[in-house]
């Protein structure tokens, strides 16, 4: 099993990351999103995904790490409620609110299957081991 030196090198954070990107690009072109309240909630929401994963990591102990990617698992359910008023709204379409939906769906489970690992080896004093 390796050791991961960086944040950057976690598959959770690089989908979070390509999650946060294909919701800009959703969002930015649209004209009634331009100053609104709702893609500013929504794209730090998404944000807040890849910066807990981010800052669980760099405080260098499992149990802080895990509490992180809770937290980063909330956001990820606000981001769904978020998106689905988005799309009762009219701000994004079915379509682009069933894509970014799976896409955090499956994000939320990748972090429950990361927590559930590391809950099984922080008994063994394991630093960020996958």
């Amino acid at each position: 099993m390796s050791t991961y030196q960086n944040f950057e090198d976690l598959e959770v954070w690089k989908l979070s990351r390509a999650l946060n990107n294909a919701l800009y690009d959703v969002l930015d072109p649209k004209p009634e999103f331009s100053n609104g309240y709702l893609k500013n909630h929504l794209l730090k929401t998404a944000g807040s995904i890849m910066d807990n994963i981010a800052e669980g990591f760099e405080r260098e102990g499992n149990k802080e790490f895990i509490q992180f990617l809770f937290i980063a698992k909330g956001s990820a359910g606000e981001l769904r409620s978020q998106l689905m008023r988005a799309m009762d709204f009219n701000f994004i379409t079915t379509s682009e609110f069933n894509e970014l939906k799976d896409r955090v769906r499956y994000i939320s489970r990748q972090l429950k299957h990361f927590i559930k690992y590391l809950k099984s080896t922080s008994h063994n004093g394991n630093k960020h081991k996958k």
